[in-house]
């Protein structure tokens, strides 16, 4: 085999929304990036994902200097609809917190803005990489080594970010006695269904029925995201598009269930919910991202909110580095990041138990989330906590 060497101060596994913004911020910096990713471009662009905004993720999206099309094109939201058993209560996000708000604009489509802004500069991204392993990450510099169109290739790098997933390589590359690892699995999934029709409304609805959870969203004025709460062990065939546009008027109250437009599915699948967050989040010259690192339901829409945190506390870290030789930012970056991850997976976790019916719930348990429920209508502290932490903490 060939044998080729790629010299570079950061690399970047995963080219996903993290490992993207990283490699902007940072080129935008004047430090040198080098992306690989597993899959092939079309693969990343069509993972249906979040397309909920924090103004802090906004705001380092502008930073990057692609937000253009985000502005022009998302949808601001000033608050959403909680239900409970057809009770219909609005958290006001823009009031509760003193003028803050979320933008809508889905994934893929920032996913796409920041492939376009890298292709435009002319940097380096290797797709289709196989058998990508970091190396040598608690030594004076790292490697990483990955096979490309039959060719063995070898970066040479400072640093090592891992954007690569929960699946990725970057995370199993660290020894087990050196991670700790905390995880919650819930005991039901979310059937999503994707559409070309209007959404029910402007806002997002959150609704929690006896028969189980459903959340109307949308990624624009004419493209909608449906969930409904469903066992584990269901399948995608389990349910056909009729069933699934049935269920969700089941769930929902009037006015909504008669304003719900049906259309054939652009895709339909399952996500299993769990909260995981591992610790530390660096490993000498190596540093985890978004899903390497920490998993949220997504109940409380934070899982690409949290990885563009941890983009920001690493492109700080990294250019005080490069740019004025302190170590301190990096130092702390696990800390930092792990500080915000925890309170997103405490609301996360509070959101899930609230709007889910559990399938070993007593009577009890029940009466507890509809005194939950009730303690969010009727006081306004209670909703100015939900509300800010929708909108998110500072970073």
């Amino acid at each position: 085999m060939e044998h080729n060497t790629i010299r570079t101060q950061v690399a970047i596994i995963g080219s996903g929304p993290s490992g993207l913004l990283l490699g902007q911020l940072l080129h935008n910096a004047g430090i040198d990036t080098v992306i690989l990713d597993r899959v092939d471009r079309d693969y990343i662009l069509g993972r249906i994902r979040a397309g909920v905004l924090e103004e802090g993720a906004a705001a380092l999206l502008d930073e990057a200097g692609v937000g253009g099309r985000m502005r022009a094109e998302g949808l601001p939201h000033d608050g959403f609809d909680l239900v409970y058993d057809s009770e219909i209560h609005r958290i006001d996000l823009f009031k509760l917190t003193g003028g803050k708000r979320v933008l809508v604009y889905g994934q893929a489509e920032l996913t796409q803005d920041l492939m376009d802004a890298r292709e435009a500069a002319g940097l380096a991204s290797h797709y289709n990489a196989k058998d990508v392993t970091p190396q040598d990450y608690d030594g004076a510099r790292s490697v990483v080594t990955f096979e490309q169109d039959g060719v063995s290739r070898r970066i040479e790098c400072d640093f090592i970010a891992g954007c690569d997933g929960f699946h990725g390589p970057s995370r199993a590359s660290v020894p087990a006695d050196a991670i700790r690892v905390f995880e919650k699995v819930y005991p039901f999934g979310w059937l999503g269904l994707l559409s070309a029709v209007p959404p029910v409304s402007e806002e997002l609805i959150y609704n929690n029925h006896p028969r189980g959870f459903a959340l109307c969203s949308m990624r624009s004025r004419t493209l909608s995201r449906y969930y409904v709460q469903c066992a584990t062990s269901d399948r995608v065939d389990d349910w056909s598009e009729q069933r699934f546009w049935d269920e969700l008027r089941l769930r929902l109250p009037e006015p909504f269930a008669a304003q719900v437009t049906t259309g054939p599915a652009l895709e339909m699948s399952i996500a299993p919910l769990r909260s995981f967050v591992c610790e530390p989040m660096r490993f000498g010259r190596l540093f985890l991202v978004g899903d390497a690192a920490h998993i949220v339901p997504p109940t409380g829409a934070k899982g690409l909110n949290l990885a563009a945190s941890d983009v920001h506390y690493l492109f700080e870290g990294l250019r005080a580095h490069y740019h004025d030789g302190s170590a301190a930012g990096l130092e702390a970056y696990s800390a930092r990041a792990l500080r915000r991850i925890w309170n997103a997976e405490r609301f996360s976790w509070w959101m899930t138990s609230m709007m889910h019916r559990f399938p070993d719930m007593s009577d009890f348990d029940k009466r507890i989330q509809q005194a939950e429920f009730s303690q969010v209508v009727q006081s306004r502290a209670a909703s100015a906590t939900l509300a800010e932490n929708y909108v998110g903490m500072p970073y």
